[in-house]
């Protein structure tokens, strides 16, 4: 159950978006600023594709969606939130202007989660000059409406209670919240997936293989291991009977063998750029990116949906959060819904029918 009774998105991109149509599908009102024209637009679509896929979820029904409120400045959108999530462009001085903005309106005990892929809190949290202890990084993962997880980053002037509290709210939306043990630059996620995108390049640059290729190869592969046990788990059972000291007794020796151009970037120049953008939409076969976002959703769905069945039942890795969340929205989708203030004032003003008055008795006392 959400304990999150009204929040603020400030940026409303893919990522900003995402988080709204989260929050909306969960009961919360969302109060979000965008300067962008184009942002009610654009928010709209992400939510059209969210509702579609928690409808999968959530079959017998959601919970009542919360309402989304445009507001026209960073003050109003956060004036009354208790839960603020900043996701705009990866700029620190922009970071700087909007939650400086974001500390000097919000209320003193609201939790200002940044959605940054991988800007540290303490270089954010200078600009904050009333309440720097309340700000997170809670870095999440687009879909953000579907994939649960979000990495939660304290910077030196974060109060230990405020990770605490932060953990909990983004829980109690779903979620499977990892707090990273040490602050430092794009966190753990995208520290992995730099390092991949970085060896992608140089395969596709070098000719070793397409885009398509490559996406064939992890989607087919390694990828399916890891989107339900993650690299070491099955690492270790590549070890054999003897787990994981034998995996690494067998393949430490490659660590100094020169497979890997991870320490070289291969120039990002306009001819690398046209190769892989052509090869990508190649691959795309004429779909748009809504069209897409549509398979990806239904792909997560049902994947995640798959894993909930496993383990007897109780599900495994993110199917078993999944059986938890989806558990959550329809209790959340049955509760009855409370009667509006209106309703509540009107009945309080209702005239009360005095009783009446019990009727004297005229016979005598007996004695």
């Amino acid at each position: 159950m959400s304990i999150i009774n009204k929040a603020a998105a400030i940026g409303g991109g893919v990522i900003g978006a995402g988080w709204v149509a989260r929050l909306l599908l969960n009961g919360i009102d969302v109060s979000i600023f965008d300067p962008d024209p184009e942002a009610s637009r654009k928010v709209s679509e992400v939510m059209k594709g969210a509702r579609r896929a928690y409808k999968q979820m959530v079959p017998g029904g959601l919970p009542k969606e919360g309402k989304l409120t445009f507001a026209k400045t960073i003050a109003e959108a956060v004036a009354d939130a208790d839960f603020i999530q900043e996701s705009v462009p990866e700029r620190l001085d922009l970071k700087h202007r909007v939650l400086a903005e974001i500390d000097a309106h919000a209320p003193a005990n609201a939790i200002v989660g940044s959605s940054t892929s991988g800007i540290k809190p303490t270089d954010m949290q200078v600009a904050m000059k009333k309440h720097p202890e309340r700000l997170v990084v809670g870095h999440p993962f687009n879909p953000v409406y579907l994939l649960p997880l979000v990495e939660i980053v304290g910077g030196e002037q974060t109060f230990p209670e405020a990770i605490e509290v932060a953990k909990e709210i983004y829980a109690s939306i779903g979620m499977k919240p990892v707090v990273i043990r040490k602050e430092i630059e794009a966190f753990v996620g995208d520290r992995l997936l730099e390092a991949a995108w970085r060896e992608a390049l140089w395969l596709i640059k070098d000719g070793i293989c397409t885009v398509e290729e490559l996406d064939d190869i992890m989607r087919y592969g390694f990828g399916l291991r890891w989107a339900q046990m993650g690299m070491f788990q099955v690492y270790r059972v590549a070890g054999g009977e003897a787990g994981m000291r034998h995996f690494m007794a067998q393949f430490g020796p490659c660590l100094k063998w020169p497979w890997t151009k991870l320490m070289d970037v291969p120039e990002f120049n306009d001819e690398l750029v046209d190769l892989i953008a052509t090869q990508s939409d190649d691959q795309a076969h004429g779909l748009s990116i809504r069209e897409l976002e549509k398979i990806r959703d239904d792909n997560l769905v049902a994947i995640m949906d798959a894993l909930s069945k496993q383990n007897k039942g109780k599900g495994w890795g993110a199917g078993a959060l999944h059986k938890d969340y989806t558990k959550q929205l329809a209790k959340l989708a049955a509760k009855k819904p409370t009667a509006s203030k209106a309703a509540e004032k009107a009945k309080a003003s209702k005239p009360v029918k005095k009783a009446e008055k019990p009727k004297k008795k005229t016979g005598k006392k007996k004695g």
